[in-house]
């Protein structure tokens, strides 16, 4: 059985950082693109960021580039998002997800596992 879970989560006052982790189970996902995603209350997930298989390829939203990066363990079967310079804006609960496929996509319904969600709070 496929598992994503995440960690790291937490509450950081603006400005500071945080580090997520999601660890794969059940299969190597090796091959395959590793996104996160984040969705605040009353809004639509929103792609944050996106890794090739081979880790050779990242995407970014335009609201975390320059500020968050992600890195991705394909021997632990890991993908992290280092997160930086947080604002209250960054507030969401954060997803970890995995495409059947090398190409990272922007669209959420492209992926085909989910983790259950970490919750970030950046504080004013």
């Amino acid at each position: 059985q496929v598992q994503l879970v995440e960690s790291g989560g937490g509450l950081v006052q603006a400005g500071g950082s945080l580090r997520l982790s999601c660890a794969a189970s059940g299969r190597t996902f090796s091959r395959y693109a590793m996104s996160w995603f984040r969705q605040a209350p009353g809004k639509e997930r929103e792609f944050v960021a996106g890794i090739s298989g081979s880790a050779t390829i990242t995407y970014y939203g335009d609201s975390v580039k320059g500020r968050f990066t992600i890195s991705r363990d394909n021997a632990k079967n890991t993908v992290a998002l280092q997160m930086n310079s947080l604002k209250p804006e960054d507030t969401a609960v954060y997803y970890c997800a995995v495409r059947l496929s090398r190409e990272v996509l922007l669209t959420s319904t492209r992926y085909d596992y989910w983790g259950q969600g970490t919750q970030v709070t950046v504080s004013a």
